[in-house]
């Protein structure tokens, strides 16, 4: 498994304040993507030791909230094994932090892959340019879907996503959401 970044104290990808890992290899190449240097496999750096112990020194601190996965795509199949290892060992360590996971694919396609039960969130599907809103809220274009991981599972059909949050802040939600991390303003 190989990344690009470690972003700390982040609150742009997922509720609260976050540690955000972010991987190399997508194989979605979504149009006006973010992050096209993200892309290649093969590119940024050799996720170890060292960036191990720098998510976990993050995640020791109360006022984080918990891990991001984004990239690139975590669940790209360069990244799969190295994600369950790093997510069963957050969830062994840090069971009180929330892991949320952005990936290009489909809840429909991914729901039964074993890391995603463990995780908390998923923003799932490609980013789509034309459907761009600046004022979605923790995704980039209508069509994904910010899905309530447990909830969904926990649902008389798991092929049906249980959403997270709405799709927008409104005022009362958007200041919650400052005041208590925790909280989406759902």
């Amino acid at each position: 498994m190989r990344y690009h970044d470690i972003t700390k104290a982040d609150m742009l990808n997922g509720d609260g304040l976050r540690v955000v890992l972010w991987l190399s290899g997508c194989s979605h190449c979504c149009k006006g993507c973010q992050n096209p240097l993200t892309w290649d496999p093969e590119g940024g750096l050799l996720f170890d030791d060292a960036a191990r112990e720098e998510i976990f020194e993050q995640l020791e601190l109360s006022y984080i909230s918990g891990i991001t996965f984004s990239g690139g795509d975590p669940l790209h199949p360069a990244n799969l094994a190295g994600v369950r290892e790093l997510v069963d060992e957050i969830r062994e360590k840090y069971p009180d932090k929330t892991i949320w996971i952005y990936t290009g694919s489909m809840w429909e396609d991914i729901c039964d892959y074993p890391v995603i039960a463990k995780a908390d969130v998923v923003v799932d599907g490609e980013y789509v340019e034309a459907l761009r809103d600046v004022k979605l809220q923790w995704k980039g274009s209508s069509n994904q879907r910010v899905i309530d991981v447990k909830k969904t599972l926990a649902s008389a059909d798991t092929a049906v996503p249980v959403l997270h949050c709405s799709d927008y802040y409104d005022a009362a939600g958007c200041a919650e959401q400052i005041l208590k991390p925790a909280c989406c303003g759902c």
